[in-house]
């Protein structure tokens, strides 16, 4: 499975997989527990494979960071979301040096850790970009 299923809703925990649509929303399964919940259509939801981290040349999406973790990481969990601030942004720089410590948050190195970690935990391993990624970036060219 890849990222284009995987959502973050606002104010809930975890990750969710998108299952279906209904008349006014959708429902999601969470990763976290496999509970499944509505979601309505005012709910904020951001959808994995639209998230970006800000480098200081440009934003870098965030299935190339998932990629250049397992990398790091030989494909296998990182470190654990809750450890100190220092030390998550010394990680975070040794997998994309040039992230803007301006506008990236420690709270936001946090949230990528920790949704990286439960993917992998899931079985959700690939990062790598869709057809349809593929399509919509020759046509912004």
């Amino acid at each position: 499975m890849s990222l284009e299923k995987i959502l973050s809703i606002s104010g809930k925990p975890g990750l969710y997989q998108l299952k279906t649509q209904t008349r006014s929303g959708f429902v999601a399964e969470s990763l976290l527990d496999g509970r499944k919940i509505s979601v309505g259509a005012r709910d904020n939801v951001s959808l994995l494979s639209e998230i970006a981290i800000y480098t200081l040349t440009e934003e870098v999406p965030l299935r190339e960071i998932f990629s250049k973790i397992a990398e790091k990481e030989n494909g296998g969990p990182t470190i654990n979301h809750k450890v100190d601030k220092v030390a998550l942004e010394e990680f975070f720089f040794e997998v994309l040096p040039d992230y803007d410590e301006d506008r990236v948050y420690a709270s936001d190195i946090k949230k990528v850790v920790q949704w990286y970690n439960l993917l992998q935990k899931n079985g959700i391993t690939d990062f790598s970009e869709t057809e349809e990624d593929e399509t919509a970036a020759s046509e912004e060219e």
